[in-house]
């Protein structure tokens, strides 16, 4: 296995539109070899997601896996290969949260994206599933299925006011909260 170069914003495969894989193309070790190096490749980074314009691919792949230590999330959510996946949200409710993007290093941003959603998609093997998703789960699938339309979170953002560099982020909001314990 291998760690693969990250895209980072501003190379042409990150904001170009992936195209889906056959099942042919599924089944291929090229394939299977590509989705262990993500795998290895997102762990390294310690991301929770990475799709395959992210490592200069322009397919519609991508994996994803919330360690049960992830605070940002109510619960772990197992390793998942997403090939060729299709989202629908279920209601229309949305809810704004900070998202970071190994594509866009050092930055985060408040980004509304829908509350629960159903997910469609092939697994490694090409063999189809369908998962329902809310919260943080969902935010990670909306967030990979972006990149795969040549999508990042800046285009979801309501603005750039929100858009900070983690170290500042983490400074003032650590700042904040001792105001708010004093009181």
């Amino acid at each position: 296995m291998s760690i693969l170069k990250v895209a980072r914003i501003g190379h042409p495969v990150v904001r170009t539109p992936a195209r889906d894989l056959t099942l042919a193309e599924i089944r291929s070790p090229e394939i299977q070899k590509l989705v262990d190096d993500m795998i290895e490749t997102m762990h390294e980074y310690e991301g929770v997601g990475l799709a395959a314009p992210q490592i200069h691919v322009g397919l519609r792949l991508a994996v994803l896996e919330v360690p049960a230590f992830d605070e940002r999330a109510e619960q772990a959510v197992p390793l998942l290969v997403l090939v060729n996946p299709r989202v629908t949200p279920l209601g229309k409710q949305k809810v704004e949260g900070a998202e970071g993007c190994l594509s866009i290093p050092g930055l985060r941003g408040t980004v509304p994206r829908f509350q629960k959603l159903r997910l469609e998609a092939l697994d490694r093997h090409g063999e189809p599933y369908a998962v329902e998703a809310q919260d943080f789960f969902a935010r990670v699938i909306q967030h990979e299925c972006d990149h795969l339309g040549g999508e990042v979170y800046l285009d979801r953002m309501h603005g750039m006011r929100s858009l900070a560099f983690n170290e500042e982020m983490d400074r003032h909001r650590a700042h904040d909260d001792e105001d708010e314990s004093t009181e």
